[in-house]
């Protein structure tokens, strides 16, 4: 459990879910955890929901709070970091989860000494099962590091990487969701094809490729390995495998992560 009060700036769908992986896993006990937002509708989910204090101050929260996360919108995040740079100083901690802003760019716009972590999170931290990767700015420590990494772990699992990586963790796992819900899509769509009800093929879709991910993550084995304990010689499966790479469906999954990197590079600089 973190000594530290957390107070999250932004309390949409990314700013709940951290919120609401720190309060269920127990990290941080309800009176340590604020939240600030314009909307009054969002500070009331979250009082309402886990029972937080929220405001719409940031002066306030960032009063409240040692660690300090942004959750808002990128165009937005230097007007917030110069608003509270006050009362962060270099005794607090701040935590960016805008998508594309440098920490450069941030430690900008905060006083000298400023400890800042940068994470790249995905939309499925809001079901508790997100994937990120973060990495910390000149001033940012050991210790600081590890306490990003275990709030991340609260709703699912943080990987530390050196920033420059973090495009290309935006290119796999921010905007991997993406790309597996239009497998699915397509896994259901080709049980359709062949007899099966939608909402049968969807259900079974879903659970298709929530059973591999478990099973993968659980056995520790290569996924080829895994792959190969379902293909049988001259079976069902290897007929399945080989008109997807027929289509080259390796490639265009590397093509799709390189492409959105890039893309995350070049948003990066404006």
């Amino acid at each position: 459990m973190l000594k530290e009060k957390i107070g999250v700036v932004g309390a949409g769908k990314i700013g709940a879910a951290i919120m609401r992986g720190i309060v269920r896993a127990g990290l941080a006990g309800k009176d340590q955890v604020m939240a600030s937002d314009v909307s009054a509708e969002l500070r009331d989910l979250a009082v309402k929901e886990l029972d937080i204090k929220a405001t719409a101050d940031n002066g306030a929260l960032s009063d409240f709070a040692d660690i300090i996360i942004l959750a808002v919108k990128p165009q937005i995040v230097d007007p917030v970091a110069k608003e509270i740079a006050k009362n962060l100083g270099s005794k607090k901690l701040l935590v960016s989860v805008a998508a594309g802003v440098p920490i450069g760019r941030i430690e900008a716009c905060l006083e000298k000494g400023a400890r800042v972590v940068r994470v790249m999170p995905n939309i499925a931290c809001v079901a508790g099962a997100g994937a990120a990767g973060f990495a910390g700015g000149s001033h940012a420590t050991a210790e600081d590091l590890e306490k990003v990494g275990a709030i991340l772990n609260s709703f699912g699992v943080g990987m530390p990487v050196e920033e420059k990586y973090l495009d290309a963790v935006t290119g796999l796992s921010g905007s991997g969701p993406a790309y597996v819900l239009l497998f699915m899509e397509a896994l259901a769509d080709g049980g359709v094809q062949v007899g099966l009800a939608r909402d049968v093929a969807l259900k079974l879709a879903m659970q298709t490729v929530y059973g591999a991910a478990k099973m993968a993550l659980e056995s520790g084995k290569h996924l080829g390995e895994l792959k190969d304990e379902v293909t049988s010689p001259g079976g069902t499966t290897i007929a399945g495998l080989y008109a997807m790479e027929q289509k080259g469906f390796h490639g265009i999954v590397m093509d799709a992560v390189v492409n959105a990197t890039r893309r995350s590079q070049e948003l990066g600089k404006g």
